[in-house]
């Protein structure tokens, strides 16, 4: 029996469609028909793409409260160290 052959388009929309519906790799393989080593080589090559990145789902609340906290602290820290800047910044005017 010949082994199927999938685009690269194919492939990308079935790894985003895995990112942005949040169901497990093995359920939309099953889905699809398709071997679930197959899709997990697709997830690992893809996945890190911005597009694909960008439209992951978060897990849970819990998860996205997780990463909205780490953002605001990193934001804080930023802006911290340009008050910093502007500081030493303005006293070398004096």
């Amino acid at each position: 029996m010949k082994k199927p052959v999938y685009d690269e388009a194919f492939k990308r929309q079935t790894v985003q469609h895995i990112k942005e519906s949040g169901k497990p790799v093995a359920e939309v393989a099953r889905e699809l028909k398709i071997n679930d080593n197959t899709v997990y080589g697709w997830v690992k090559k893809f996945a890190a793409e911005p597009e694909i990145t960008a439209a992951q789902v978060f897990k849970s609340e819990e998860h996205q409260m997780r990463e909205m906290q780490k953002r605001i602290r990193e934001l804080q820290e930023e802006n911290e160290i340009l008050k910093k800047a502007m500081h030493y910044f303005a006293k070398d005017r004096r």
